[in-house]
């Protein structure tokens, strides 16, 4: 609906020919008060609740209260934000259609229109979660694996194309062609969007919320957007609003130029740190200082990607002259430009050189004190110097050979829970491949991929990477044999310039070959090792690691026996590749020796920046408009999927990929009423920083786990399992999955590896899953207790869904990740949080306990309200704390009592 304008700010604005209408914000400031010294992030917040002034959702407060915000530079407002449009990708993309189309027969079941269950907003769907690396270091590869990708998803990627014909505002970007957010940076995002309404064209900013947590990398571009769960963007779609508080803004100042030889990714790694320290959940970053001036767009948006991993909901990056540039290279319409340039200026949003918004902290970096860089081994805030990475690996080592108490707690109790070591020998192994003999050894790099968004859509540090693989294959050096290469691009693009730079060639002679285009080993769909590899790890139980230009290296995420995984720019990827290990000293140590005999060192085939220089001036605008010219179409494969024309879908009661979800049977009934917990036992005693990834894996199903038994009760072959992350559509397998990942640690098992559990009073051990449908047999609620940081990482909806099929009622924490918290009261889950100084260790819990909630019954429920925690002990005697309720806003309250954000929205349809 039209906004009701309260503040009579709507203008024309002329663009060459064209005139739009727009809501300005200077005009709203002569009656608000003055906002020069607002962060433009915010700006853009103020500018969509003055298009949304509807009188209920948002009010003149709402407004004068963005204002306000200068005054302390924080707010206690809950606001209702709007976001343009929706991004997905696949993997959190079948299970919200599935959700989608779930809705619609429960409309349909209550007498209702099913097409009323249709985006009211642009939703793009990218395909690129689902290619694997089966196939590495030949010509063939980038064919092998699209069969293979075909083959496994058949059936999901005719279920998205039913989707893409029955739901209107819904586009499917086929399998093939790139990274989610690359395209997006490249294609799909305007910086400034347009809509006709009313016989008029309304521009405003574009502004996105999107199912995967690296939506932020399109802040770099000047569009404000974050990852959220997929049932929290699946309301957005349906027309709720995202219910958020008005964010403190960190400002973070960037000053001088990155030295010779330093990357985008060490200066990515290094505000990381910068930021996880200061600490920044929940909050805005937004970066600004004259360094931005020199600060290439593609940098920018490397900086941008890594927000979940620094902590903040999104970095945000003002629109100038760079961003212009970058527009008009990816081949943008020249109208677009000028829209953005006039409307950006008109609308205060234009960084100005020297201008400094009024922030509530902030920091500062000199780009000149960057240095070489890595993350590991195993949490992406670790960054480690170059010439430290040997001794990081070797202290990382010894904590297994021998633990020490503090950084052995520090370490490895963030799995969820506490490692017993002592047991690990240090290990080197002979094996045979190939008819030769190969010494494996701990420390060995048995993964290289060049990987990812966050660095695959940068040319400088992709150039440098081809640049390095030419002056090796020059001097005479090889890839290890034991290293699996891979090269997987964001988008087609990337081919276009290294071919056009003629680098392909020197890639591809180190293994470095075109294996997909798609996230591949950065969300662990690494593929196997060969087979000699994998049994010698095993045999000898070697500690190998991973180097990947990717954002995460949780362990477990790249690959079951890989322990240690080390982020890196791509150049870096590439020299790992050749040395084959990290225990040696890039900035001394040789790589290998060359073909004149002589020991050949990183320094002497680094490119300089001249040399990278004069590779990116390959990269021009034709590349982008051809690859993106036909971006909806898809291969012949693609098409070829047969697509059912109907308003609802036809499940099929023997698919294992898709099942008609469990979520909404009851929802033409009242909601249930709001009770205390009590008589709840403790499913799962967890430690510091249990990620998404522990808590729903993406990757391998096990043969022995709970959802390898589902799959092979149904006839599926194990070869044919694919991933947790190819079968989010079928819940059985995904509740099957929840904490099943192989690296999740137990406090109630001793800190055992495994998604396994205590079942009390009983004292059997049993997975995870058959403890809770065991539970649930017994009505006896649960609860998970867990450190701090729990649910850091991915947006994974399922992290959350999987927790409510369970049984869990609550989760208690010290401290929560923002979409991870917010996902959990999306269905219904109660996060709470322990008060500063109580903790799990303070209150000796065991696992052994039963658990109450009281003051949740026959209250008015409000937002961070103070519940009682009652422990009952096996001795009978009983211990009473204050826990913190973690529903953050008052629509939050809304979404839970109607137990979950989807089942509200869906209750009102129904009733309207």
């Amino acid at each position: 609906m039209p906004s009701l304008d309260s503040l009579n700010c709507r203008r024309e604005l002329k663009v060459g020919d064209a005139t739009y209408h727009y809501f300005s914000l200077p005009e709203a400031a002569q009656r608000l008060g003055n906002i020069d010294r607002l962060p433009k992030s915010l700006k853009v917040l103020l500018e969509n609740l003055l298009r949304n002034e509807d009188g209920q959702t948002v009010q003149p407060p709402d407004l004068q209260a963005m204002v306000d915000w200068l005054d302390q530079r924080t707010s206690d407002r809950e606001i209702q934000y709007r976001p343009a449009r929706v991004l997905m990708q696949d993997f959190t993309g079948v299970p919200a259609v599935v959700d989608l189309a779930a809705m619609r027969d429960a409309m349909a079941k209550a007498g209702g229109d099913p097409q009323r269950i249709n985006p009211l907003s642009p939703v793009d769907l990218v395909i690129d979660h689902s290619v694997m690396v089966d196939s590495y270091a030949s010509s063939s590869a980038f064919h092998d694996n699209v069969e293979l990708e075909m083959q496994r998803n058949g059936e999901r990627y005719a279920f998205l194309r039913w989707g893409q014909h029955a739901f209107d505002n819904f586009s499917v970007v086929p399998p093939g062609t790139g990274i989610c957010h690359q395209v997006n940076l490249e294609y799909l995002a305007r910086t400034v969007w347009t809509k006709e309404e009313d016989g008029v064209t309304l521009a405003y900013p574009d502004t996105l919320v999107g199912t995967d947590s690296h939506t932020t990398m399109i802040n770099g571009l000047g569009v404000l957007g974050w990852g959220v769960g997929g049932i929290e963007a699946e309301a957005a779609m349906l027309g709720q609003p995202v219910s958020m508080l008005i964010p403190e803004v960190i400002g973070f100042k960037l000053s001088g130029k990155l030295k010779e030889g330093i990357t985008a990714t060490d200066l990515v790694l290094t505000v990381t740190q910068m930021l996880r320290k200061k600490g920044v959940v929940g909050k805005f970053v937004e970066f600004y200082g004259d360094g931005l001036a020199d600060l290439p767009l593609a940098d920018r948006a490397t900086i941008a990607n890594m927000a979940p991993e620094y902590g903040a909901t999104c970095g945000f990056f003002p629109v100038d002259e760079i961003t212009l540039g970058y527009l008009r290279l990816s081949g943008r319409p020249d109208a677009t430009v000028q829209l953005v340039e006039a409307y950006s200026k008109a609308q205060g949003l234009w960084r100005e050189p020297g201008a400094e918004p009024l922030f509530t902290d902030s920091l500062s970096l000199d780009m000149g004190s960057v240095e070489a860089s890595l993350a590991g081994p195993k949490r992406p805030q670790d960054r480690v110097s170059l010439s430290q990475v040997s001794q990081a690996f070797d202290d990382f080592l010894g904590l297994q050979l021998k633990p020490s108490a503090k950084e052995e707690g520090r370490l490895l109790s963030e799995g969820g829970g506490t490692a017993v070591g002592g047991n690990k020998q240090s290990g080197e192994i002979d094996y045979e491949d190939d008819g030769h003999t190969h010494r494996l050894k701990d420390g060995a790099v048995v993964i290289a991929a060049i990987t990812s968004c966050t660095n695959t859509s940068n040319p400088s540090v992709m150039m440098a990477a081809g640049l390095l693989a030419k002056k090796a294959v020059e001097k005479g050096l090889q890839r290890q044999p034991w290293v699996k290469s891979s090269l997987a691009p964001g988008s087609k693009v990337v081919t276009e310039y290294f071919n056009a730079a003629g680098l392909t060639p020197y890639l591809e002679k180190l293994g470095f070959n075109l294996v997909g285009y798609g996230c591949t080993t950065c969300i662990g769909n690494s593929g196997p090792l060969r087979e000699p590899i994998e049994k010698a790890i095993t045999q000898a139980d070697l500690t190998v690691a991973s180097v990947l230009s990717g954002n995460r290296n949780f362990e477990g995420r790249v690959h079951p026996l890989v322990k240690t995984n080390w982020l890196a720019s791509p150049p870096l990827v590439v020299a790992y590749a050749l040395a084959g290990s990290v225990r040696i000293d890039m900035t001394r140590d040789a790589l290998g020796t060359g073909k004149d005999g002589q020991p050949v060192y990183l320094k002497d085939i680094w490119p300089t920046q001249a040399e990278i220089t004069q590779a990116i001036a390959q990269v021009d605008t034709a590349m982008f408009r051809k690859e993106y010219a036909e971006v909806f179409t898809g291969d012949e494969k693609w098409q070829a999927i047969a697509v059912p024309k109907s308003d609802t879908y036809a499940w099929q009661g023997d698919s294992t990929y898709i099942q008609h979800p469990p979520f909404f049977e009851d929802i033409a009934g009242d909601p249930p009423r709001i009770t205390d917990i009590r008589q709840a036992r403790i499913l799962a005693l967890l430690g510091d920083s249990v990620t998404t990834d522990h808590i729903s894996p993406a990757g391998n199903i096990k043969a022995d786990s709970p959802a390898g038994r589902y799959l092979r009760d149904n006839g599926v072959a194990q070869a044919d399992f694919n991933s947790y992350g190819s079968r989010r559509g079928n819940h059985e397998v995904m509740m099957r999955g929840t904490f099943a990942n192989i690296r999740i640690r137990n406090e109630m098992l001793g800190g055992e590896e495994g998604g396994n559990t205590l079942h009390v009073p009983s004292g059997e051990k049993l997975a995870i899953y058959d403890a809770a449908m065991r539970y649930q047999a017994e009505g006896t609620p649960l609860l998970i207790i867990a450190g701090k940081e729990y649910g850091t990482g991915s947006s994974r909806d399922w992290a959350a869904k999987g927790t409510n099929l369970l049984g869990v009622k609550a989760v208690i924490a010290e401290s929560f990740e923002r979409i991870h918290r917010s996902n959990l009261v999306g269905m219904g889950v109660l996060p709470l949080q322990f008060k500063p100084g109580t903790d799990r260790t303070s209150l000796k819990l065991t696992g052994k306990e039963v658990l109450a909630i009281e003051g949740l019954e026959g209250v008015e429920l409000r937002p961070q309200m103070p519940l009682t925690l009652i422990i009952t002990r096996e001795d009978g005697t009983h211990e009473e704390v204050e826990v913190l309720c973690r529903i953050d806003t008052l629509n939050e309250i809304e979404y839970f009592k109607a137990g979950g954000i989807l089942h509200y929205v869906l209750r009102q349809m129904i009733a309207n």
